[in-house]
């Protein structure tokens, strides 16, 4: 299928169709199939106050809801549409493998309701960096004068911006690896693998297929497949990819690029892909300084994105103008202040330990704040490789004793603050406690390493307080 084309239109009246799950990606799939002229039955396993309402407001518009029974597949079933939480293991999918019917996810939907005049699609996959890359990109295609706009699972649905009003020149598109899951015939022009590093196997099942479901973002790319120079792997998913006629593989690297690669050269990002006699020339794109922050993890953002635009045909002062305007997103290494000489940093996004390496080889030295869920995460190999850099350590969460033990083992002489208590003013002690061990010249790292839900809503909640304590030390000097 080349650039442009669109799968065959289905027709959906009368259609059986049974939406897996209420939610943010659940119900707006079931009112566009409902409007489409499906006979649409929404499953949940919840029977919640919350469940009930929403369900209420489908029934009144004519969709069927069933509340605290999502196992069993409604009569007549010819197809699920499953939110993407869902679990393969779920007795509703083994029902539906047994009756042959099909499971789609949301992507999967917005996909095959496309129109001929539909927009490209760049899509961003991987275990970290997915957000700002997509964002990153976004800037840069608006740079470019292209109408844009990022989707996906960064928050904006792709139902939406593909039966909305507005028309697009191409999207940026967040892909997690739930999502590529229930994908199966999605193309994109030009997708990216930014690293792969062991995260959600409970719901997968194995690092393999985590990382097979993540390399179903290449299958049918038209014309580039981005991969991570230093993390073999997302080459390896490049090379087993079922891919259109002329797509090349580009490599991004922190190093020196090679033919077919972008990367770093004295201070300067730099692409030898899309230029004319790669063997021996490279276009200038942006300076290292033009990123913010010029951290070594969002330098690989920033060149995973140009990758993607350059491969769309974008020119270099777009990339340049695209990544000067962008700035992240809150609690993405993001600096909250500066209080007696020492950086105060917001990186409470760093919920697994691939996100708190790239966290802490961003600074030096550091006294390092983390703790909370580690979903089954061991933290030896990540102390062992940020042992150098540490000034000490201040351990939060239910899991803290985990973080604790690896400092023991590969890192006793940095000075660790255990603090027994899972209340969110938890984080006031942390932030205080951490002044104490610092020294003018080092960086407060929040970069947890674990998920936040023992202590905090979520990971912007986690943040806010650590920014509201960082803020309440700088102006009375007490968190």
């Amino acid at each position: 299928m080349g650039i442009g084309e669109v799968t065959e239109q289905l027709d959906w009246n009368g259609k059986k169709v049974t939406v897996a799950g209420l939610g943010v990606s659940g119900i707006p799939a079931a009112r566009v199939l409902h409007g489409l002229g499906a006979v649409v039955t929404v499953v949940n396993d919840g029977d919640d106050e919350r469940s009930r309402a929403q369900a209420a407001e489908l029934e009144a518009e004519g969709i069927t809801v069933r509340l605290g029974d999502g196992a069993t597949l409604p009569t007549g079933t010819e197809l699920i549409v499953t939110t993407p939480g869902w679990r393969p293991d779920k007795p509703l999918f083994t029902a539906a493998a047994e009756a042959g019917v099909e499971v789609w996810g949301d992507v999967e939907l917005a996909w095959r309701l496309r129109t001929p005049d539909a927009a490209p699609w760049l899509a961003v996959t991987g275990t970290n960096g997915k957000t700002t890359t997509v964002r990153m990109l976004a800037s840069i295609l608006e740079a470019a004068g292209l109408r844009t706009a990022a989707v996906g699972n960064i928050g904006v649905s792709l139902l939406d911006a593909v039966l909305g009003e507005e028309r697009y020149d191409v999207l940026a598109v967040e892909l997690s690896s739930y999502q590529l899951h229930w994908a199966p015939s999605v193309r994109a022009h030009s997708a990216a693998v930014l690293n792969l590093a062991p995260d959600h196997l409970d719901w997968h099942g194995s690092m393999e297929a985590y990382a097979a479901d993540k390399g179903r973002i290449y299958e049918g790319n038209q014309v580039a497949c981005v991969y991570n120079v230093a993390d073999k792997v997302t080459e390896d998913l490049v090379r087993e990819a079922d891919v259109e006629e002329g797509c090349r593989a580009i490599g991004f690297t922190l190093g020196t690029p090679g033919p077919s690669e972008l990367g770093v050269v004295e201070g300067i990002l730099v692409d030898r892909a899309f230029v004319e006699n790669r063997q021996k020339n490279a276009q200038e794109l942006a300076e290292v300084s033009d990123v913010q922050p010029p951290a070594p993890h969002n330098i690989a953002n920033a060149l995973a994105a140009a990758a993607l635009a350059r491969a769309f045909g974008v020119d270099a002062k777009a990339v340049r103008d695209g990544l000067k305007a962008f700035r992240p997103d809150p609690h993405r290494i993001e600096l909250v202040e500066e209080v007696g000489g020492v950086a105060y940093v917001d990186d409470s996004k760093a919920t697994n330990t691939h996100a708190a390496e790239a966290s802490l080889a961003a600074y030096d030295p550091i006294v390092w704040i983390a703790g909370g869920l580690a979903k089954g995460a061991t933290f030896d190999e990540l102390v062992t490789k940020s042992a150098k850099r540490l000034r000490g350590a201040v351990l939060i969460g239910a899991d803290r004793a985990l973080i604790r033990e690896a400092l023991a083992r590969h890192a006793p002489e940095v000075p660790v603050v255990d603090l027994d208590r899972t209340d969110t003013g938890a984080m006031s002690e942390a932030v205080r406690e951490a002044a104490r061990l610092a020294q003018p010249g080092d960086t407060v790292l929040l970069a947890p390493a674990c998920a936040s839900m023992d202590m905090f809503t979520n990971y912007n909640k986690r943040g806010e307080a650590f920014a509201d304590a960082v803020r309440a030390l700088a102006t009375t000097g007490d968190a």
